[in-house]
């Protein structure tokens, strides 16, 4: 366990302050009065980052270029500017949201070099430069094990907090659980007010992670930490936090929004909008879902003003992934001399860019760009590294409408190291291997697919270490399940929710991919099987593989080897640890798992590679739209990023597409037959 300090209950230190004040007698007030005795108004700047993912300088290491819409080192930007805006610097606070050391191919190179003792994490090299007030842990801050963050995390010149997870202390024995971490942190500061005068807040920091790290990073923590519900630990904490002297409260989830009714035994991964339901929360400060808040993308959102910036009335901010935005709540505070305590009257929120429309609208930060140089070459050293040969090119540019290779080379290298596994298993050897693989990168999160960053893109040609990590984008361990044929249906049904409902009456153009509802990541292909998706139905489950509308069914000729698939007909599907730990699709969780590899699904990749190479990543077509018939002549579009490499792909690979606009974004927009 690492802390900064031991964890002191509420009740321990009411105590100690009994005993002071007995000692002290009367003090000073801490708040100096308004000349009229009525109020005090003090300005306060919160500002946010978010799902840095170790994207510390605006490069891609992917392409080789410099990348204006990524990079802490660009938000550092922001962040001075944001400051230099105030009347007193001192007035505002910084907070990071965690996933921070994970994500990048600099989060790569350091984790497989490994860090030594006394020796900085570039993240933190950075962030060290910036003033953090207070950081909380992501859920991908486990994905190296306890050991490698506990290394990285104390060279950080801020506190860290996470009131959700607690000691593993195997007595099932909940109310005798210890805290892993420092649940929250108090924080007094000096605040000016709006008449020069100087004043002490203590402001109030309370963090959470998805209490399913539990499952995703399962190989890490299991027997050393459990989780718990956000809101639960919320209620529990926050009334110790004003007990203790907060004067406001600032919650630090990294969890998104999601409005199913709350329940404490779901232990929700996105328990965002019910933590304005606690009382004394005065600022939301949240991330993990990698969008932005405030968007037109919750426009839809019951209890949410976009306007406003608000949930439930309780402003709040998500400044999207990558450094892509700085996230900032302007909060005025009143002292009520006559009921002694501050009050939030009147807020602000913005998430402010670093670009617009593939425009910087800030340079980056020098200071940190030059203090990274060494890291930054060692970086691109080490994705430089030679695997083997692609006889073709790899593009993710079709990945969510058509059978693609980007996914296809990666079901190939799982397929073929589970069925090696299994050889000589009299469980497990005479069943199907099958494979399901996701398109990471296929448009980014809230549907602007104007960039091909935002693809995966590997030429043919030599490939690197920095072609395997474009190729599968995370530190996943793989992890096969066993499954019936009805669960392997389920799964397939929740994958297929990546798509809208086809209006076939209805001439009116029609989107077909639902990019920012749905994540790509949730898209898995099974390969191993054929099939087809009839995108005239209505879809099964929502973004969460939550069933919506257990009749329907837009898995069509379900087949294995020519014939269909039975309902109770066993297969083995080859994953990774964050989907068959995960319970939500079906077919998955602790009771399926049959192999729980230590090795990374992008070490299976770039092996396969290696040994197969030249590698010629040709997609087998397993599955594909059912054909539509209808009267109507019906445009049913995607969309690509508008340059020359992804239209000559899509003209090759894809005939049944016509180019139609380009859109607001930048995007080009093509109609898909289906006809």
């Amino acid at each position: 366990m690492f802390r900064s300090k031991p964890y002191l209950s509420a009740a321990s230190l009411l105590a100690a302050a009994i005993l002071l004040t007995a000692c002290d007698g009367d003090d000073d007030d801490k708040i100096k009065k308004a000349d009229d005795g009525g109020v005090v108004k003090v300005d306060l700047r919160l500002m946010e980052t978010t799902d840095i993912h170790a994207n510390v300088l605006d490069y891609n290491y992917y392409s080789g270029q410099q990348d204006i819409k990524v990079g802490l080192v660009r938000t550092a930007t922001l962040i001075h500017e944001a400051r230099d805006e105030l009347s007193e610097a001192g007035n505002s606070v910084l907070v990071d949201n965690g996933d921070l050391i994970q994500g990048s191919p600099m989060g790569d190179w350091q984790q497989a070099k490994g860090i030594a003792p006394g020796e900085i994490h570039p993240v933190y090299q950075a962030m060290n430069e910036l003033d953090y007030a207070v950081g909380n842990y992501g859920n991908h801050e486990f994905n190296y094990g306890l050991e490698f963050l506990a290394e990285s995390v104390n060279d950080a010149n801020f506190p860290y907090v996470s009131a959700n997870i607690f000691v593993d202390d195997g007595d099932n024995n909940a109310d005798n659980d210890q805290l892993y971490f420092e649940p929250y942190y108090l924080l007094t500061k000096s605040l000016q007010d709006k008449n020069g005068d100087m004043h002490e807040i203590t402001i109030g920091f309370i963090g959470f992670v998805p209490p399913q790290i539990m499952q995703w990073d399962k190989g890490n923590l299991d027997g050393h930490v459990i989780s718990k519900d956000i809101k639960a630990m919320a209620e529990r904490f926050v009334p110790e936090m004003k007990a203790e002297g907060a004067d406001i409260v600032v919650a630090i989830p990294h969890s998104g929004i999601s409005t199913k009714a709350y329940s404490a035994e779901d232990k929700s991964e996105n328990s965002s909008w019910h933590l304005a339901d606690v009382a004394d929360i005065d600022a939301i400060m949240f991330g993990h879902s990698h969008l932005t808040f405030p968007s037109s993308s919750f426009a839809d959102t019951p209890e949410v003003d976009v306007d406003q910036g608000t949930i439930k009335g309780i402003p709040a901010v998500m400044p999207g992934y990558w450094g892509s935005h700085l996230g900032i709540i302007d909060l005025e505070l009143e002292y009520d001399t006559h009921a002694d305590q501050w009050s939030v009257t009147s807020s602000k929120v913005a998430a402010r860019p670093i670009a617009v429309d593939g425009v910087a609208t800030v340079e980056a930060d020098s200071v940190i760009a030059t203090e990274l140089e060494a890291e930054h070459q060692a970086t691109i050293t080490y994705m430089g590294t030679p695997i083997g040969e692609s006889t073709d090119d790899i593009f993710s540019f079709l990945a969510l409408v058509k059978d693609d290779p980007s996914i296809q080379i990666v079901s190939d290298a799982q397929k073929s190291y589970v069925e090696e596994l299994i050889k000589g298993d009299v469980n497990l050897q005479d069943l199907p291997v099958l494979s399901a693989a996701a398109p990471f990168k296929a448009c980014d999160r809230e549907g602007n697919c104007s960039s091909e960053s935002s693809f995966t893109t590997v030429p043919k040609g030599q490939l690197t270490l920095s072609d395997a990590a474009d190729l599968y984008l995370y530190p996943n361990t793989l992890v096969a399940v066993k499954v019936t044929g009805e669960e392997l249906k389920g799964w397939l049904e929740c994958s297929a929710s990546q798509f809208f409902q086809i209006d076939t009456s209805s001439s009116d153009p029609q989107e077909l991919v639902d990019y920012s509802g749905f994540p790509t990541y949730n898209f898995d292909v099974i390969d191993g099987v054929s099939y087809e998706i009839d995108v005239t139905k209505p879809a099964r489950n929502d973004r969460s593989c939550e069933v919506i509308d257990a009749s329907a069914e837009r898995i069509v000729n379900l087949q294995y080897q020519g014939e269909a698939v039975a309902a109770d007909k066993e297969f083995i599907i080859a994953s990774n640890n964050y989907r068959a730990n995960g319970g939500v699709f079906p077919g998955t969780g602790s009771d399926h798992v049959v192999i729980n590899s230590p090795n990374a699904n992008r070490t299976i990749l770039a092996n396969y590679i290696r040994d197969n190479s030249p590698v010629t990543p040709t997609a087998d077509g397993n599955w594909s739209f059912t054909r539509i018939t209808s009267s109507t002549d019906l445009t049913i579009t995607f969309r690509v990023p508008n340059t020359d490499r992804a239209r000559n792909f899509v003209a090759a690979q894809l005939t049944t597409a016509t180019l139609l606009e380009t859109n607001s974004n930048g995007a080009a927009v093509y109609k898909l037959n289906l006809q």
